[in-house]
């Protein structure tokens, strides 16, 4: 069951339980198209380093704000019905799923660049921050390309 948006903790949700909550939307009749973001663990580093597993962390009082005003403001879009930011915290490994960014709308069209931006918000602006650890046995904080 979906309680809010925001930081959950890793396999506190599922794509499937956050589709299931827009549907159940007064709302949702309106909807012609959901668009879907899945952010996983990738194997390796941007410079080619195999990865073993990835640490996220977040001030979640402040994440959980940002992403519910990045959802808010976005679900005030023409055509939008509802926009959904959910990011996990915890240690996963790779291809494990960190984050789900759901929008639904009347039309494709609407949908796109509200999904766009919303992953590109939360990027830059929430308190959420990676630590790599590397199959040599080192780790990292890493940091989003801006």
């Amino acid at each position: 069951m979906v309680k809010h948006v925001g930081i959950h903790n890793k396999g506190e949700l599922s794509l499937f339980d956050v589709l299931e909550s827009i549907k159940n939307k007064p709302d949702f009749p309106k909807a012609g198209a959901f668009g879907v973001f899945v952010g996983v663990v990738r194997g390796e580093t941007t410079h080619g380093e195999a990865v073993k597993k990835l640490y996220l962390e977040a001030y979640e009082e402040k994440a959980d704000k940002v992403l519910n005003d990045i959802c808010e403001e976005l679900r005030k879009r023409a055509g939008i019905v509802d926009v959904q930011i959910h990011h996990f915290v915890g240690e996963f490994n790779v291809s494990e799923e960190l984050v789900y960014v759901v929008v639904a709308g009347t039309h494709r069209t609407d949908v796109f660049p509200v999904l766009r931006e919303a992953v590109e918000r939360y990027k830059k602006e929430a308190p959420i921050w990676k630590k790599e650890y590397l199959e040599s046995g080192k780790s990292n904080w890493v940091s989003e390309p801006r």
